[in-house]
């Protein structure tokens, strides 16, 4: 899923403070406004996708025109698929069972099985690898 937040920014000891202000605990910092917004990406994405996961409210977006602060306000896209696609690519091992015939033709053909069964559960979820 993809999610758009306004995000706080504030400079602070050299670094730029990051604050989201609608995401309950949701800090962090960048080195300059670049990683700043990396680093707020990286971490809606991280705190959303435990939402999502543990079947928790998505937080709704404020409106950036009412977020005050003497900082700056600017729109962040996180994308929690991405983020998992990244983070969580540990291998799970998975029992199937497939024709004998099927399991014999795919064997002398060399097939990898693995491959092909992440790449038909992406398409059937409409995930690009």
């Amino acid at each position: 899923m993809k999610y758009v937040y306004p995000v706080i920014f504030e400079e602070d000891e050299g670094k730029i403070a990051v604050t989201v202000p609608d995401i309950p605990s949701t800090y962090t910092f960048g080195d300059d406004m670049a990683d700043a917004i990396f680093m707020a990406e990286d971490a809606i994405a991280m705190i959303l996708a435990h939402y999502e996961d543990n079947g928790m409210e998505i937080p709704k977006p404020s409106n950036i025109k009412d977020i005050k602060t003497s900082g700056t306000v600017s729109l962040v896209v996180a994308d929690t698929d991405e983020w998992r696609k990244l983070v969580d690519n540990k291998a799970v091992k998975k029992t199937l069972t497939i024709p004998s015939w099927l399991n014999k033709k795919a064997e002398k053909a060399a097939i990898n099985f693995s491959q092909v069964l992440q790449e038909a559960l992406c398409g059937k979820l409409g995930i690009d690898l």
